[in-house]
């Protein structure tokens, strides 16, 4: 009784915090979720009334809430694996023997992620600019007509998956080059015995013992994924054609442009559970291959 009185009591500081600071403000929303709070509510609560979940069937027979959902599916489905991938490769790279000055690339390397996200996408809006945007100037150079990088339906999505991998790979090359580092050595040096070419080191031991890992980092990436907003509301505005709008800059304007804060409550819901059952299937999926 005394060890479970001294763990609550430790644990009851950050409990308060937590249920302060977290708890009560998603239930908050879950209430008024399940409200038409708007603009004539917030001047006047006489104005709230309970909807149920007519919020949520209304989001279904929405076709912007559709459309922004495959925008931010298609920047999941092509981001995550490029966004791993990049994140592996220089991983790979840094944990070789052969490599030099390894603190200093892993520092250069590491530091798009602690930049200010909204200051370099306006670096990077200025740098895929049609007319005098360096992107096109380099292309120009070797032949190819100028793009629209942000101006086409087609390109613009793909480059802001483009800025999104350069900016977050470094989080997860770092849980990767820690994973590496716990991987024996011994096997390597068993594998090299027996004639295994590096390819064959990568992908019968590297890729194997990597596999809780790839999980973890394949988890965080899909949840940060979905929750797409900062990039397209600083570098397009969910434009050309609504093609880069996203569930979250959806739910902004719902909440903030048109305030119909009931609806936007609905929307982060919705999203809530959609990134919930992507990560519960993954994580299934892992426990069938014994990765967790």
């Amino acid at each position: 009784m005394k060890r479970s009185l001294a763990g609550w009591l430790f644990a009851g500081p950050a409990l308060l915090v937590i249920g302060l600071f977290f708890g009560l403000p998603v239930l908050s929303a879950l209430a008024l979720s399940l409200t038409d709070f708007d603009l004539y509510a917030l001047a006047d609560m006489r104005n709230l009334r309970f909807v149920a979940l007519d919020n949520y069937l209304d989001l279904l027979r929405t076709p912007m809430f559709w459309k922004s959902l495959w925008n931010t599916s298609y920047f999941v489905l092509v981001g995550v694996p490029l966004s791993v991938a990049v994140s592996l490769g220089a991983a790979l790279l840094l944990h070789a023997p052969v490599a030099r000055f390894k603190a200093l690339f892993r520092t250069a390397l590491f530091a798009p992620v602690v930049t200010t996200l909204v200051a370099v996408a306006v670096i990077w809006r200025y740098l895929f600019h049609t007319s005098y945007g360096l992107v096109n100037w380099a292309l120009g150079h070797v032949g190819i007509a100028p793009v629209d990088w942000l101006g086409d339906p087609r390109w613009a999505m793909p480059t802001i998956i483009l800025f999104a991998v350069w900016k977050n790979f470094g989080y997860n090359m770092v849980i990767f080059l820690a994973g590496l580092q716990a991987i024996p050595q011994d096997l390597y040096e068993a594998a090299r015995i027996d004639g295994a070419s590096r390819w064959q080191q990568l992908i019968h031991i590297t890729l194997p013992q990597l596999g809780p890992v790839l999980l973890v980092v394949g988890v965080i990436t899909v949840s940060g994924y979905f929750q797409l907003f900062a990039e397209p509301y600083v570098m397009t505005r969910g434009d050309p054609l609504q093609s880069t709008v996203s569930v979250l800059y959806f739910m902004f304007e719902e909440g903030f442009k048109w305030w119909n804060l009931g609806r936007a409550s609905a929307v982060a819901f919705l999203l809530f559970l959609i990134i919930l059952g992507a990560t519960t299937l993954m994580l299934r999926i892992g426990r069938r291959k014994e990765l967790v």
